[in-house]
């Protein structure tokens, strides 16, 4: 069961993520965040792992290390521990696109079990988004990204190998299968 730990969470990544809108479009970025802690809960996950699934681009969005600080402090070691690993980017403005993500993929072969579950709903999440854009909007559907439709199919290709190495699950196969459907819609 979920407790009122959950509940602050929840308040808390609103009150975070507020003014934010998911790139390119005008939905309030919590879905996402929500999303993400809901495929986190039909796995199996722990409310410590829902809790850093609303949590996980706190960090990154919401000023770095300090935030994840506040994350520890209000939420705990475990929850500051999956965020942490889920977190791509310290610093702002943050890296190139591509320097990030190959960092990211090493990083996410070490992996433990309860960040790799969060990491890879969040890229479920995503990666369902881009197919479910592509499948509506056509091309468009990559103007959001700073980075190619090519390199962004690459990181995913190359997340799955990763998480797979990290210990695999049911999440990993279900993000290869959204990868793949891209790769379809894209004539790969």
């Amino acid at each position: 069961m979920l407790t009122s730990r959950f509940d602050e969470a929840c308040g808390y990544a609103h009150e975070l993520h507020r003014s934010q809108t998911r790139k390119g479009t005008s939905v309030p970025y919590v879905s996402h965040l929500m999303g993400v802690s809901s495929i986190v809960l039909d796995d199996g996950g722990t409310e410590d792992e829902a809790i850093a699934a609303l949590l996980h681009d706190a960090p990154e969005d919401q000023g770095g290390r300090a935030r994840l600080e506040e994350i520890r402090a209000r939420f705990g070691d475990a929850v500051a521990r999956i965020v942490e690993d889920c977190t791509d980017s310290w610093t702002t403005p943050r890296e190139p696109w591509l320097e990030r993500k190959r960092r990211y993929i090493e990083h996410a072969r070490t992996l433990a079990p309860a960040s790799l579950r969060v990491s890879a709903a969040d890229k479920v999440h995503n990666t369902y988004a881009i197919l479910r854009d592509l499948r509506n909007t056509g091309e468009r559907a990559w103007s959001r990204f700073d980075a190619s439709a090519d390199d962004v199919v690459a990181y995913y290709q190359s997340l799955v190998r990763a998480y797979r190495d990290a210990g695999g699950g049911r999440l990993v196969d279900e993000l290869e299968r959204i990868v793949r459907g891209i790769e379809r819609e894209m004539g790969y």
